[in-house]
């Protein structure tokens, strides 16, 4: 297994009925999903609402939940955004909370050409000793990081040590997968792409359905890599229900509903993301239910 881990999710962030961040549930919830087959959280990433936090709010959050879960997963903060100085900032307090690795997007809004994003996360690998994983997800940034851009990263500085691949592009990360380095991982970061991405070779997965169905990948994983592909297949298909009502919604609107509804105190999330539609939350109740009752009291 890859040093980062195979099943990592990217955790919501609770906030409070004041709209404030909530630490202490923040802690619970990770503890919560360190003890259900995860290997990995993403803290303060898409799902988490980091580009809604101030810098103090992320770094408070990342040095509580390292806090809460000790060494028992990887914590991967996520440090990115659109400005190479202020990722720079901090990806560095990021390591001074106790992170483990480091998140980092690839620059949305200023639609960066190929050659700014290698001096974007040169800069970013040069300023911090951990590991830095790349997201690339061209449907909130409006650009995309093109395979030869990844691997000449990945070759030209050594603590670029994983892609995030969220293009949904499956050509486009078998080609990462073909001729990527050795010791470079590739997640999967769409939950409908897991299974399809592990039968090219992929490492894992960043998930948001995962807050639920994290035994259920696992066991998926076990399947496939144990020869049993007809078993994989079919937790697979029983998953996209579920996946498909959390993303029928803008994510984290879907997700943090749910945490809800299993009794974390997950709170709304930040505008501009608003309430979860009334239809939304009736087509992903009967969903949830399998798993309520492993929830936290």
């Amino acid at each position: 297994m890859n040093s980062l881990g195979t099943i990592v999710t990217a955790m919501i962030t609770p906030f409070d009925a004041s709209g404030d961040l909530d630490v202490k549930e923040a802690a619970r919830v990770a503890c919560w999903l360190a003890d259900r087959a995860h290997d990995g959280l993403v803290v303060a990433g898409s799902t988490g609402e980091g580009q809604t936090l101030t810098p103090d709010e992320r770094v408070r959050l990342f040095a509580a939940v390292k806090e809460a879960v000790g060494d028992r997963i990887q914590i991967i903060a996520n440090a990115g955004s659109n400005d190479t100085r202020d990722s720079i900032a901090s990806a560095k307090a990021a390591h001074r909370a106790g992170a483990d690795a480091i998140l980092a997007v690839v620059p949305y809004y200023n639609k960066p050409p190929q050659s700014g994003m290698i001096a974007h996360f040169r800069a970013i690998a040069q300023a911090t000793p951990l590991p830095v994983v790349i997201y690339n997800i061209p449907g909130r940034t409006a650009v995309n990081m093109l395979p030869e851009t990844l691997l000449e990263l990945a070759s030209r500085e050594p603590n670029i040590a994983g892609v995030k691949e969220s293009s949904g592009d499956l050509k486009q990360i078998g080609s990462i997968l073909k001729d990527r380095p050795e010791g470079f991982t590739v997640w999967a970061g769409d939950d409908h792409l897991f299974l399809p991405c592990l039968a090219m070779g992929a490492d894992g997965v960043v998930g948001v359905a995962s807050h639920l169905c994290s035994n259920e990948y696992r066991a998926m994983v076990d399947a496939y890599r144990g020869g049993r592909v007809d078993e994989a297949a079919c937790i697979h298909l029983s998953l996209l229900p579920l996946i498909d009502a959390l993303f029928a919604v803008t994510n984290p609107i879907g997700v943090k509903w749910a945490m809800r509804q299993l009794g974390f105190a997950a709170g709304e999330c930040r505008l501009p993301l608003d309430a979860m539609p009334a239809a939304a939350a009736q087509r992903l109740t009967p969903l949830i239910e399998r798993w309520k009752f492993s929830a936290v009291a």
